[in-house]
Formats: C-alpha cells, structure tokens, sequence
C-alpha cells in the first residue's frame, strides 16, 4: 500500500489515500489472477501499511473508501481466493483489515488477559492476542490459542471489566474444544491468514452480490461469516459458565460480562446485515442474558472493582485507538480542549501530530512528559513524531529513553532502529543492529526488522548476512521468488557449515522444492 504524504513505510498515513476506480473483471478473470494478486497486495502492505511503533494506525480504509471501487475489486478477489487459502500460511491480507500494533495497548490487554488466562490453566505466553483495525464491536478465537479483538470492541467497551468478560467468554471457547474443523486447519497458519479467511470471506460477500459464483460457493450474504466463526447456543451456554466461573476464580467481576451481553441484546431484532458480527457468531438468548444477570446478582464480586491503574490505563487505550483511528474534528469534539485529563490530552496531541500540526502535538506531549517523566510511551510518541517530520537524530534520544523505560520493548527498540538508520550516522549503525537483534529474539516473524536488518548489514559491509535477511523478509512477506534469489546470493557469500549458511539452504529449500535454484 502506498503511504501518503508526510508518512514512512513504518509509519501511518495522517490523511488516506483516494485510489483510482480498477475497472471489472469477470469470474474467470478473477479465479485466474485472484491468488497472485492478494499476494502482491499483502507484500505491498507488509511493507508499507504496518507501522510498528507508536501505533501502526489504520492498515486499511476507512469507511467512505471502502465504498470505492477499488476496495470493491479486492473484497471480490479475496472473497473467491480465501476459500482456497483456508488452510495455507501465506501472508494474505484481508481487505480493509490488518493488525494494529503498538506496545501500550498490547500490555493493557496482556494485563487484562493474564489472570484470566491463568484461571483457566492456560500459559499467557501460549495465547497471542491480535487487534484487529475494524470498527465493529467483534472479537472471536481461531487457529488455536489466538484471540482477536475488534478495535470497534476497545473502543465500545467503557470498562475494564467489560473487555475482560469478552476475554473470559472466548477463553470460554478456547477451554471448551469449541474451535470449528477449519480452526483446527488453521491452527498453524499465520495470523494474517486467519484474519484474510474470516474477514476477507465476509467482507467480500457483505460488499455487494460480489458475482454469481461467489454467491453459488458462500451461499449468500453473512453465511461464511456465520458458519466460520459460530458456535451453537449450547457452546455458548458453556463458554457463558466457563468464562464467570474464570473471572470469580480470578477476582473479577461478572458484571462487565453482563453489560457487554445487554448491549447485544438490543440488537437481536435487526437485520442480520444491522447487527454487530460477535451477536452474528454469538447466538444470543434471553436465557443466556437471564443467566449472567443471575449469577452477577448473587456474586459477592458483583460490585468488585479492578486495581485502579487498569482504569486510567482503558482510558488511555481508548483515547488513542480514537485519535488514531478518527478525523482530527471528531477527535477535538470527543477530547475537547476543556478535557485537561492525561487521556484528553494524548488524543489530541496524537490528532495535532496526525494533522501535521506539530508544534500543538508536541507542546501536549513534552507537558505530558513533564507530568509522567517515567512513561516510555510519551516518549515513544515524541521519537516518532521527530522521526515522521525529519528529525531523525532528534527522535533517537526519547527513543533510547523509551526503551530504557519500557524494558526493551520490541517494537520500541525496533522504532529506535529506525531512527537510528534514518539518522544518516554510520558510527551508530552497530546500535540499531543490536536493537534488530533484540526484536527478532522475540518476533522471529518481524518483517520490518528484517528489512532493516537488510538495510544494516549492507551499510556495514555484511553482503552475506544483508541477502539473508532481505530473503526472510521477502519469505515474510510472501514473495518466495525474492526470497529464493536472496537466499542463493547468501549461499554464496556466507561461509559454508554456519548457522546462517544453514539457513540460507532451509530457505532455497522452502522456496525451491524441486532443486532449481541454478546456483551452479
């Protein structure tokens, strides 16, 4: 994906792009280009739309772009090739979704998750958790031990408890063997995968009557949504006593659980195309309702209260998914200038920096600072703010704080690498190396790291280890030609018998099954 002006290929676009109108192509057509073509779109936003960091804001469109042709055409691509890819861990790219990534809300979730997790006998470490760029109120589980949880449901949930019941409910699912037999074949596929299959089908066929072959495949309109992610009323029954039994187990109050439900409730009457995708995949009753208004009520927990820095930490979270996620009008409007809260004011220093207006951004942000000097995540927003308008050198000093103050966290070391690199200083090229290192002792699977890496390894001189890593970024991204010349190239020029040579030979092997690399 093409970033807009002002914006990097780690960095988010403060203004969307207007794509031109593809003309039609018939079924035919389509089945015949449909894979390569996905392809060629989750390499260009692998590269382009995720911006790790502050917060990879909007990998995506928003809602008056998606009703633009283009994003037509690629809800129908992706409608008619996610039924072949169901089970392929290729890095496709669901339409008009992706994964929003960023430290602060990663940790906010992991801290409401942990103990629920642990209620349950799972290993936190074992359950990732993906936040899906989608203003629907939806979260479900697949592919195993992942949940993915809606933006639109962060930003509906005015509570704590509230995501926590959701949490509780899918772990519910995930504790109860309620994963479909597709889940199970996506069990080891990636995230991106799961997400292109689920939302991408959907999508697809809510856009329009996409063609008559799709139609004649999915059946209509919300089926393949429904039929992939639902359960039956009696998995939900079971997912409903499960998840109050891990939040009591854990502390937590059933009523943010009920809350969440009631809301639902009011929809069930809608058409199915009205209501939120989790009431579509969740069947709701009024028995299921009656239940948790029942055992909430007679919870000694039920007025129970989380510790009150997870409170001030929501607020936060939803402060920035909106100021990322919205228009600098309605951010203003939400978060007006009488909101001197911490949470006001980082939305609208994170809507000032979006709209170009630096001088206000930064003035919100050095006071927000000056008020929390041991929060790495002001620190954090000022790097990437000095990083985005130019100021690479800048950007490397709240940016070493940052990860100094967040304890290494990956995607902030991985920001500091970039600002690093950007800053034009070969002296300080080993550091961000270190950086890279340190991210992909965690994230093996970090693309971007790898690029940078790349990028490093040549500057320094390195020809073997830079054509390694530019073949597992382009093995990342899906482009396994790319990733099989760089590979031969590091073939070459690594020396033989090394752990990295070995790994040159497992990616021509991967990427050239039938021994035709011509390395001779």
């Amino acid at each position: 994906m093409r970033t807009a002006r002002g914006s990097s290929a780690t960095t988010p676009p403060r203004k969307p792009l207007t794509a031109p109108i593809w003309p039609r192509f018939s079924v035919l057509s389509l089945l015949q280009a449909a894979r390569p073509a996905v392809i060629a779109i989750a390499v260009m936003i692998r590269h382009d739309g995720l911006r790790v960091g502050n917060l990879s804001a909007l990998v995506g469109s928003t809602s008056d772009e998606r009703k633009h042709g283009t994003h037509i055409l690629l809800r129908r691509i992706i409608t008619l090739t996610a039924i072949f890819l169901v089970a392929l861990p290729s890095t496709v790219f669901a339409q008009g979704r992706s994964f929003i990534r960023d430290t602060e809300i990663e940790e906010t979730l992991h801290l409401y998750a942990t103990p629920i997790f642990k209620a349950a006998g799972l290993d936190p470490r074992g359950v990732a958790i993906y936040i899906v760029s989608d203003p629907s109120l939806n979260a479900f589980v697949a592919g195993g031990q992942k949940l993915f949880i809606n933006t639109g449901l962060l930003l509906k949930a005015q509570t704590p408890e509230q995501v926590m019941g959701v949490m509780a409910h899918e772990t519910g699912h995930i504790s109860g063997g309620h994963l479909s037999r597709i889940h199970d074949q996506l069990r080891n596929a990636s995230a991106i995968s799961i997400l292109s299959t689920i939302v991408g089908v959907a999508a697809g066929v809510a856009a329009g009557r996409a063609d008559v072959g799709t139609a004649a495949v999915l059946g209509g309109q919300n089926v393949a949504e429904r039929n992939f992610l639902a359960y039956s009323r009696t998995q939900e029954s079971s997912a409903d006593q499960a998840g109050v039994n891990f939040l009591t187990d854990a502390g937590i109050s059933s009523r943010g659980l009920m809350e969440f439900m009631e809301t639902l409730e009011g929809q069930e009457l809608l058409s199915t195309a009205r209501q939120d995708p989790y009431l579509r995949s969740h069947p709701l009753t009024t028995e299921r309702v009656e239940f948790l208004e029942n055992y909430t009520a007679n919870s000694p927990l039920r007025d129970a209260k989380v510790d009150p820095v997870l409170y001030e930490r929501h607020d936060r979270m939803r402060a920035k998914l909106y100021a990322f996620t919205n228009h600098i009008q309605h951010t203003l409007r939400t978060y007006p200038e009488t909101d001197t809260s911490i949470s006001g004011r980082y939305a609208r220093a994170i809507a000032y920096y979006r709209d170009s207006q630096i001088d206000p951004a930064m003035k919100l942000i050095d006071g927000l600072i000056a008020e929390e000097p041991e929060n790495p995540y002001f620190e954090e927003l000022k790097g990437q703010v000095l990083l985005e308008f130019g100021k690479a050198q800048e950007a490397t000093d709240p940016l070493r704080k940052a990860v100094e103050l967040s304890n290494g966290a990956p995607l902030i070391r991985l920001l500091l690498a970039h600002a690093l690199i950007e800053s034009g200083d070969n002296s300080v090229l080993p550091e961000a190396k270190e950086n890279l290192l340190g991210v992909l002792s965690v994230e093996r699977s970090n693309a971007s790291a790898w690029r940078f890496r790349a990028i490093i390894e040549n500057r320094l001189g390195n020809e073997g280890e830079a054509s390694l890593s530019q073949a597992e970024y382009s093995l990342l991204t899906g482009d396994r030609e790319a990733a099989k010349y760089h590979a031969v190239q590091a073939d070459r020029k690594l020396e033989k018998g090394t752990a990295t040579w070995q790994r040159a030979q497992d990616i021509i092997r991967a990427t050239d099954p039938e021994g035709k690399d011509n390395r001779n």
